[in-house]
Protein backbone atom coordinates (compact mmCIF):
# COMPACT_ATOMS: atom_id res chain seq x y z
CA UNK A 1 0.00 0.00 0.00
CA UNK A 2 0.92 3.57 -0.56
CA UNK A 3 0.65 5.13 3.08
CA UNK A 4 0.62 8.98 4.27
CA UNK A 5 2.01 9.67 7.94
CA UNK A 6 1.83 12.59 9.91
CA UNK A 7 3.97 13.19 12.88
CA UNK A 8 6.30 10.58 11.24
CA UNK A 9 9.36 12.00 12.90
CA UNK A 10 7.78 11.19 16.63
CA UNK A 11 7.92 8.19 19.33
CA UNK A 12 4.70 6.23 17.70
CA UNK A 13 5.25 7.73 14.02
CA UNK A 14 8.53 6.80 13.27
CA UNK A 15 8.40 2.94 14.50
CA UNK A 16 5.21 3.47 12.24
CA UNK A 17 7.42 4.17 9.68
CA UNK A 18 9.80 1.76 9.65
CA UNK A 19 6.98 -1.42 10.15
CA UNK A 20 5.23 -0.11 7.34
CA UNK A 21 8.30 -0.34 5.40
CA UNK A 22 9.65 -3.80 6.79
CA UNK A 23 5.75 -4.82 5.43
CA UNK A 24 6.66 -3.61 1.83
CA UNK A 25 4.46 -0.34 1.62
CA UNK A 26 5.71 3.07 0.68
CA UNK A 27 5.64 5.65 2.93
CA UNK A 28 4.96 9.48 2.38
CA UNK A 29 6.25 11.41 5.47
CA UNK A 30 5.16 14.73 6.83
CA UNK A 31 7.72 16.40 8.88
CA UNK A 32 7.83 20.14 9.90
CA UNK A 33 10.77 21.68 8.62
CA UNK A 34 13.53 21.73 11.10
CA UNK A 35 12.24 18.09 12.77
CA UNK A 36 14.58 16.31 14.65
CA UNK A 37 14.83 13.14 12.20
CA UNK A 38 17.00 10.83 14.24
CA UNK A 39 14.36 8.18 14.90
CA UNK A 40 13.86 7.84 11.13
CA UNK A 41 17.38 7.01 10.43
CA UNK A 42 17.08 4.26 8.10
CA UNK A 43 13.87 4.14 6.85
CA UNK A 44 12.81 4.00 3.51
CA UNK A 45 10.68 7.05 3.00
CA UNK A 46 9.74 10.25 1.14
CA UNK A 47 9.96 13.50 3.19
CA UNK A 48 7.11 16.02 2.61
CA UNK A 49 7.84 19.19 4.73
CA UNK A 50 4.80 20.68 5.44
CA UNK A 51 2.46 21.26 8.59
CA UNK A 52 -1.27 20.22 9.81
CA UNK A 53 -2.87 23.60 8.52
CA UNK A 54 -2.49 23.83 4.47
CA UNK A 55 -5.21 21.16 3.33
CA UNK A 56 -4.47 22.07 -0.19
CA UNK A 57 -1.23 21.01 0.39
CA UNK A 58 -2.13 18.03 2.58
CA UNK A 59 -4.56 17.01 -0.45
CA UNK A 60 -2.22 16.83 -3.10
CA UNK A 61 0.55 15.30 -0.82
CA UNK A 62 -2.17 12.35 -0.16
CA UNK A 63 -3.10 11.77 -3.86
CA UNK A 64 -2.26 8.44 -4.27
CA UNK A 65 -2.32 6.87 -0.81
CA UNK A 66 -4.25 4.57 0.15
CA UNK A 67 -4.03 4.86 3.95
CA UNK A 68 -3.29 7.90 6.17
CA UNK A 69 -1.93 7.40 9.42
CA UNK A 70 -2.83 10.72 11.80
CA UNK A 71 -0.38 10.15 14.52
CA UNK A 72 0.94 14.04 14.92
CA UNK A 73 0.05 16.06 17.92
CA UNK A 74 1.06 18.49 19.97
CA UNK A 75 1.81 16.97 23.65
CA UNK A 76 2.21 18.82 26.09
CA UNK A 77 1.52 19.53 30.07
CA UNK A 78 2.07 22.96 30.63
CA UNK A 79 2.13 25.65 27.70
CA UNK A 80 2.08 29.56 29.05
CA UNK A 81 -0.43 29.61 25.85
CA UNK A 82 -2.55 26.32 24.93
CA UNK A 83 -3.88 27.77 21.64
CA UNK A 84 -1.21 26.32 19.52
CA UNK A 85 -2.11 23.07 21.04
CA UNK A 86 -5.78 23.13 20.33
CA UNK A 87 -5.27 24.34 16.97
CA UNK A 88 -2.72 21.32 16.42
CA UNK A 89 -4.63 18.69 18.04
CA UNK A 90 -8.27 19.71 17.18
CA UNK A 91 -8.21 21.83 14.22
CA UNK A 92 -5.47 20.16 12.64
CA UNK A 93 -6.98 16.18 12.96
CA UNK A 94 -10.23 17.87 11.32
CA UNK A 95 -8.12 19.35 8.33
CA UNK A 96 -5.80 16.00 8.03
CA UNK A 97 -8.98 13.76 8.35
CA UNK A 98 -11.05 15.49 5.74
CA UNK A 99 -7.99 16.11 3.25
CA UNK A 100 -7.18 12.42 3.24
CA UNK A 101 -10.78 11.73 2.60
CA UNK A 102 -10.71 14.11 -0.28
CA UNK A 103 -7.32 12.71 -1.54
CA UNK A 104 -8.93 9.41 -2.09
CA UNK A 105 -7.98 7.70 1.07
CA UNK A 106 -9.58 3.78 1.19
CA UNK A 107 -8.28 4.01 5.23
CA UNK A 108 -7.42 6.59 7.73
CA UNK A 109 -6.13 5.48 11.25
CA UNK A 110 -6.32 8.38 13.79
CA UNK A 111 -3.84 7.79 16.90
CA UNK A 112 -6.06 9.05 19.83
CA UNK A 113 -4.33 8.08 23.86
CA UNK A 114 -6.02 5.82 26.26
CA UNK A 115 -6.47 9.18 28.02
CA UNK A 116 -10.28 9.65 25.98
CA UNK A 117 -11.07 6.45 27.89
CA UNK A 118 -12.86 5.57 30.97
CA UNK A 119 -11.59 4.64 33.82
CA UNK A 120 -13.13 1.84 35.76
CA UNK A 121 -14.28 1.92 40.02
CA UNK A 122 -12.05 0.22 42.09
CA UNK A 123 -13.36 -3.44 42.64
CA UNK A 124 -12.35 -5.13 45.82
CA UNK A 125 -9.90 -2.48 46.42
CA UNK A 126 -8.09 -2.98 43.27
CA UNK A 127 -8.51 -0.70 40.02
CA UNK A 128 -10.20 -2.28 37.33
CA UNK A 129 -8.82 -2.02 33.28
CA UNK A 130 -10.66 0.51 31.66
CA UNK A 131 -11.49 -0.74 27.85
CA UNK A 132 -13.38 0.87 24.85
CA UNK A 133 -17.03 0.77 26.71
CA UNK A 134 -15.99 2.34 29.95
CA UNK A 135 -18.20 5.59 30.99
CA UNK A 136 -16.42 8.38 29.73
CA UNK A 137 -17.00 12.62 29.17
CA UNK A 138 -15.79 15.51 28.23
CA UNK A 139 -15.76 16.63 32.15
CA UNK A 140 -13.55 13.88 32.73
CA UNK A 141 -10.66 15.79 30.84
CA UNK A 142 -8.19 16.68 33.74
CA UNK A 143 -5.95 19.20 31.19
CA UNK A 144 -5.34 20.69 27.78
CA UNK A 145 -4.62 17.50 26.41
CA UNK A 146 -6.66 15.62 27.24
CA UNK A 147 -8.93 17.97 26.65
CA UNK A 148 -7.88 18.36 23.12
CA UNK A 149 -7.15 15.08 21.99
CA UNK A 150 -11.34 13.99 23.23
CA UNK A 151 -12.09 16.88 21.26
CA UNK A 152 -10.09 15.57 17.99
CA UNK A 153 -11.73 11.90 19.00
CA UNK A 154 -15.09 13.53 18.74
CA UNK A 155 -14.55 14.69 15.34
CA UNK A 156 -12.83 11.71 14.40
CA UNK A 157 -16.23 10.05 15.43
CA UNK A 158 -18.30 12.46 13.50
CA UNK A 159 -16.95 12.36 10.03
CA UNK A 160 -16.68 8.34 10.61
CA UNK A 161 -20.44 8.25 10.65
CA UNK A 162 -20.54 10.74 7.89
CA UNK A 163 -18.99 8.05 6.03
CA UNK A 164 -15.27 9.01 5.98
CA UNK A 165 -13.32 5.18 6.34
CA UNK A 166 -12.07 6.51 9.89
CA UNK A 167 -10.46 3.97 12.67
CA UNK A 168 -9.09 5.14 16.32
CA UNK A 169 -6.15 3.64 17.96
CA UNK A 170 -5.40 4.45 21.43
CA UNK A 171 -2.27 3.56 22.93
CA UNK A 172 -1.39 2.89 26.53
CA UNK A 173 2.08 3.94 27.58
CA UNK A 174 4.62 2.82 24.77
CA UNK A 175 8.40 2.48 25.30
CA UNK A 176 11.10 0.62 23.65
CA UNK A 177 13.63 2.03 21.01
CA UNK A 178 13.45 5.40 18.99
CA UNK A 179 12.26 7.66 21.74
CA UNK A 180 13.91 10.47 20.77
CA UNK A 181 12.48 13.55 22.76
CA UNK A 182 12.27 11.44 24.74
CA UNK A 183 7.91 11.19 25.50
CA UNK A 184 7.42 11.38 29.61
CA UNK A 185 7.36 7.70 29.72
CA UNK A 186 10.49 7.57 28.35
CA UNK A 187 11.84 10.23 30.47
CA UNK A 188 11.03 8.28 33.50
CA UNK A 189 13.72 5.73 31.89
CA UNK A 190 16.34 8.16 31.40
CA UNK A 191 16.33 9.63 35.10
CA UNK A 192 15.81 6.34 36.29
CA UNK A 193 19.58 5.58 34.55
CA UNK A 194 20.50 8.67 35.09
CA UNK A 195 20.17 8.76 38.91
CA UNK A 196 17.47 11.74 38.38
CA UNK A 197 14.43 9.60 40.30
CA UNK A 198 14.73 10.05 43.57
CA UNK A 199 11.07 9.48 44.95
CA UNK A 200 7.93 8.34 43.21
CA UNK A 201 4.39 8.07 43.04
CA UNK A 202 1.98 5.88 43.99
CA UNK A 203 0.83 5.73 40.17
CA UNK A 204 0.18 2.76 37.29
CA UNK A 205 0.19 2.56 33.80
CA UNK A 206 -0.20 0.30 31.09
CA UNK A 207 2.91 -0.85 29.28
CA UNK A 208 3.41 -1.81 25.96
CA UNK A 209 6.10 -2.06 23.30
CA UNK A 210 6.20 0.44 20.72
CA UNK A 211 6.62 -1.84 17.95
CA UNK A 212 3.24 -3.47 18.58
CA UNK A 213 1.94 0.07 18.99
CA UNK A 214 3.08 0.46 15.28
CA UNK A 215 2.17 -2.86 13.99
CA UNK A 216 -1.43 -2.39 15.81
CA UNK A 217 -2.23 0.51 13.82
CA UNK A 218 -1.39 -1.32 10.15
CA UNK A 219 -3.69 -3.79 11.55
CA UNK A 220 -6.44 -1.41 12.23
CA UNK A 221 -5.59 -0.44 8.40
CA UNK A 222 -5.79 -3.67 7.55
CA UNK A 223 -8.89 -5.36 9.79
CA UNK A 224 -10.34 -2.29 12.06
CA UNK A 225 -13.82 -1.50 11.63
CA UNK A 226 -14.29 1.82 10.74
CA UNK A 227 -16.03 4.53 13.58
CA UNK A 228 -14.58 1.99 16.14
CA UNK A 229 -11.66 2.73 18.23
CA UNK A 230 -8.89 0.20 19.78
CA UNK A 231 -6.69 0.56 22.81
CA UNK A 232 -3.83 -0.80 21.59
CA UNK A 233 -1.62 -2.12 24.69
CA UNK A 234 -0.65 -4.59 26.68
CA UNK A 235 -2.92 -7.55 28.73
CA UNK A 236 -0.21 -8.18 31.36
CA UNK A 237 1.06 -4.57 31.20
CA UNK A 238 -0.84 -2.94 34.01
CA UNK A 239 1.96 -2.22 36.12
CA UNK A 240 2.24 0.19 39.76
CA UNK A 241 5.17 2.82 39.37
CA UNK A 242 6.46 0.27 41.90
CA UNK A 243 6.28 -2.19 40.14
CA UNK A 244 7.83 -0.86 36.90
CA UNK A 245 10.62 0.41 39.03
CA UNK A 246 11.48 -3.01 40.58
CA UNK A 247 11.68 -4.85 36.81
CA UNK A 248 13.70 -1.61 35.69
CA UNK A 249 16.38 -1.98 38.71
CA UNK A 250 16.77 -6.19 37.44
CA UNK A 251 17.32 -5.29 33.88
CA UNK A 252 19.10 -1.83 34.09
CA UNK A 253 21.26 -2.95 36.95
CA UNK A 254 20.66 0.28 39.04
CA UNK A 255 19.15 1.12 42.13
CA UNK A 256 15.48 2.21 41.69
CA UNK A 257 14.30 4.90 44.16
CA UNK A 258 12.61 3.80 47.43
CA UNK A 259 10.67 7.20 48.56
CA UNK A 260 7.23 7.29 47.91
CA UNK A 261 5.72 10.71 47.60
CA UNK A 262 2.90 11.37 48.98
CA UNK A 263 0.06 12.87 46.66
CA UNK A 264 -0.49 16.03 48.38
CA UNK A 265 3.33 16.91 48.51
CA UNK A 266 3.51 16.32 45.23
CA UNK A 267 0.73 18.34 44.32
CA UNK A 268 2.13 21.07 46.79
CA UNK A 269 5.36 20.87 44.91
CA UNK A 270 3.92 21.12 40.99
CA UNK A 271 2.13 24.46 41.83
CA UNK A 272 5.20 26.12 43.63
CA UNK A 273 6.67 25.08 39.87
CA UNK A 274 4.17 25.99 37.90
CA UNK A 275 4.15 29.47 39.71
CA UNK A 276 7.88 29.58 39.04
CA UNK A 277 7.01 28.80 35.63
CA UNK A 278 4.98 31.59 34.74
CA UNK A 279 7.31 33.98 35.99
CA UNK A 280 10.03 33.00 33.96
CA UNK A 281 8.58 31.31 31.15
CA UNK A 282 10.60 27.76 31.56
CA UNK A 283 8.15 24.41 31.65
CA UNK A 284 7.97 23.55 35.27
CA UNK A 285 9.53 19.88 35.62
CA UNK A 286 6.78 18.77 37.65
CA UNK A 287 3.56 19.70 35.93
CA UNK A 288 0.17 20.30 37.54
CA UNK A 289 -1.22 18.25 34.96
CA UNK A 290 0.81 15.40 34.91
CA UNK A 291 0.19 15.09 39.18
CA UNK A 292 -3.25 15.12 38.70
CA UNK A 293 -3.29 12.02 36.31
CA UNK A 294 -0.65 10.27 38.72
CA UNK A 295 -3.21 10.09 41.45
CA UNK A 296 -5.66 7.42 39.37
CA UNK A 297 -3.80 4.12 38.26
CA UNK A 298 -4.47 4.45 34.31
CA UNK A 299 -4.77 0.37 33.84
CA UNK A 300 -6.80 -0.66 30.40
CA UNK A 301 -7.72 -4.15 28.68
CA UNK A 302 -7.04 -4.19 24.98
CA UNK A 303 -8.72 -7.49 24.65
CA UNK A 304 -10.51 -5.77 21.92
CA UNK A 305 -7.57 -5.30 19.96
CA UNK A 306 -6.13 -8.27 20.49
CA UNK A 307 -9.40 -9.98 19.57
CA UNK A 308 -10.36 -7.86 16.30
CA UNK A 309 -6.76 -6.72 14.90
CA UNK A 310 -4.41 -9.90 16.42
CA UNK A 311 -2.62 -7.13 18.09
CA UNK A 312 0.72 -7.96 19.13
CA UNK A 313 1.70 -8.75 22.59
CA UNK A 314 5.47 -8.58 23.42
CA UNK A 315 5.92 -8.86 27.22
CA UNK A 316 6.30 -5.12 29.41
CA UNK A 317 8.92 -6.74 30.33
CA UNK A 318 10.94 -6.57 26.94
CA UNK A 319 9.50 -3.40 25.84
CA UNK A 320 11.76 -1.95 28.92
CA UNK A 321 14.72 -4.27 28.20
CA UNK A 322 14.77 -2.60 24.72
CA UNK A 323 14.24 1.25 25.55
CA UNK A 324 16.73 1.02 28.36
CA UNK A 325 19.28 -0.61 25.80
CA UNK A 326 18.23 2.18 22.84
CA UNK A 327 18.28 4.99 25.63
CA UNK A 328 21.96 3.81 26.63
CA UNK A 329 23.41 3.33 22.93
CA UNK A 330 22.18 6.86 22.15
CA UNK A 331 23.65 8.53 24.79
CA UNK A 332 20.84 9.46 26.97
CA UNK A 333 22.16 7.34 30.06
CA UNK A 334 24.79 9.69 30.21
CA UNK A 335 23.90 11.75 33.30
CA UNK A 336 26.40 14.79 32.12
CA UNK A 337 24.37 14.30 28.44
CA UNK A 338 20.79 13.27 28.60
CA UNK A 339 18.55 15.13 27.28
CA UNK A 340 15.56 16.30 29.57
CA UNK A 341 12.10 16.51 28.33
CA UNK A 342 10.39 19.80 27.12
Amino acid sequence: MHCFVTGASGFIGANLVHALGAGGHTVKALLRPGSDRRGLTGAACEVVEGDLANRDRLVAAMRGCDWCFHVAAQYALWLPDYRPLYAANVEGTRTVLEAAAQAGCQRIVYTSTVGCIGLSHPSRGRPAPGDEQTPVSERQMSNPYKLSKWRAEVIARELAAQGLPIVIVNPSAPVGPRDVKPTPTGQVIVDLLTGRMPAYLDTGLNWVHVQDVALGHILAAERGRVGERYILGHAGGNWTLRDTFAVLEEVAGVPAPRLRIPYAVALAVAHANEALARLTGHPPRAPLAGVRMARYKMFFNPAKAVRELGLPQTPPRQALVDAVAWFRANGYADARRAPTHR
